[in-house]
C-alpha cells in the first residue's frame, strides 16, 4: 500500500514538472534567450575593445615612428583622432606627444584636449589629479588668475598627492604678478599640507626666507 502511495506521488510530481515547462515554455524560452544575448553582448563588447585597442596601439606607433624618422607633421590628424578616441592609455599618449613636440599651438584646442583627458577619460584619481596639474601649468603663462584658480580649485580643495604642487603654481603665479601677500599665503599653505615632499618643503621655505624678509 506504501508503495502504491509513494508511487502515486512521484507521478503527480512529474506530472505537475511536465505540466509547468508546458505552461511556462515561451518564459523559459525567452529568459534562456535574453541570457544567451547579454553573454554574447558582454564578450562581444570585450573582443571590440580588445580589438580597438590593438589599433589604437598601431596606430599611434606607426605615426609615431612616422615623425620621429621623417618629422611628418601629417601625424597631427592621426594623433588627434587618438584622442577623441577616448582610450585611457593611447588618448593621453598621443595628446602628450603633440603638445611636447609643439605640433598644436592653439590654446583653445589644447585646453579642449585637456578637458578631454580630465572628463571624459576613466583615469585613476591621483592619474587625473595629474592631469589637472599639467593643465594648470600649461595655462599659468597667460590664464589670469581666476581662470587658474577654476582650474586648479579640485586640487587645491583635495588631500591629493599633487595638491602641494598646486599650492605652490599660485604661489609662484602671484609672486610673478609681484603680489606678494596672496603670494606668501600660498607658500605658507603648501608648508600646511600633509603630502609634501622634504625638497619641497625646503624649496618653499628658502622661498619665503629670500623674496618676503618680513
Amino acid at each position: 500500500m506504501d508503495q502504491d502511495i509513494e508511487i502515486i506521488n512521484t507521478q503527480t510530481r512529474i506530472e505537475k514538472i511536465r505540466n509547468f515547462f508546458i505552461n511556462s515554455k515561451k518564459k523559459i524560452f525567452f529568459s534562456i534567450f535574453f541570457l544567451a544575448l547579454i553573454l554574447f553582448s558582454y564578450f562581444g563588447l570585450k573582443e571590440y575593445n580588445s580589438s580597438k585597442k590593438k589599433q589604437l596601439a598601431k596606430n599611434y606607433n606607426l605615426n609615431k615612428i612616422k615623425f620621429e624618422v621623417n618629422g611628418n607633421k601629417a601625424i597631427v590628424s592621426e594623433f588627434i583622432e587618438i584622442i577623441n578616441s577616448k582610450d585611457e592609455t593611447y588618448s593621453p599618449l598621443a595628446f602628450y606627444f603633440l603638445l611636447d613636440n609643439n605640433l598644436i599651438n592653439s590654446k583653445e584646442n589644447i585646453n579642449k584636449y585637456f578637458n578631454i583627458l580630465i572628463n571624459d577619460l576613466n583615469l585613476d584619481n591621483e592619474m587625473k589629479n595629474l592631469t589637472i596639474l599639467k593643465k594648470g601649468l600649461y595655462n599659468s603663462d597667460f590664464a589670469n588668475e581666476n581662470e587658474l584658480l577654476n582650474i586648479l580649485n579640485p586640487l587645491i580643495n583635495s588631500e591629493s598627492t599633487w595638491k602641494p604642487h598646486a599650492l605652490l603654481l599660485m604661489g609662484e603665479y602671484y609672486l610673478s604678478n609681484e603680489q606678494m601677500l596672496k603670494s606668501k599665503e600660498f607658500f605658507q599653505q603648501v608648508l600646511n599640507t600633509k603630502n609634501i615632499s622634504p625638497k619641497l618643503r625646503t624649496d618653499v621655505q628658502k622661498t619665503l626666507r629670500t623674496r618676503f624678509k618680513d
